[in-house]
């Protein structure tokens, strides 16, 4: 069955930095553009970045460009967000996500989170 697993949240300071991980299974992972969104309580779930299955092509939401990199490891089935000069406003739980077609029917998934706290 498919399954997305983020690791690597934490609390830093601001300008601080992470690296978060996405382990994915049960899928063909060389194939599928996955994503990186976050959520804050009360809010909807912000598109942070994006990589297509080669890792040819990366998109960043305007708030992350400079600072986060998403890359992937397609012999490991990891996709990876480095987070670079963190600020408070990046404090959120942060998903990974794939829009794949399963059984014929296709369906977004998700992974339970991993949280970043960055103290001011």
């Amino acid at each position: 069955q498919v399954q997305l697993v983020e690791s690597g949240g934490g609390l830093v300071p601001t300008g601080g930095s992470l690296r978060l991980s996405c382990a994915a299974s049960g899928f063909t992972f060389s194939s599928e553009t996955v994503r990186w969104y976050r959520q804050t309580p009360g809010k909807e779930r912000e598109l942070v970045a994006t990589i297509t299955n080669t890792g040819g092509s990366t998109i960043y939401a305007d708030s992350v460009k400079g600072r986060f990199t998403i890359s992937r490891d397609n012999a490991k089935n990891t996709v990876y967000l480095q987070m670079n000069s963190l600020k408070p406003e990046d404090t959120a739980v942060y998903y990974c996500n794939a829009f794949l077609s399963v059984g014929g029917h296709w369906n977004l998934y998700w992974g339970q989170g991993t949280q970043v706290t960055v103290s001011s």
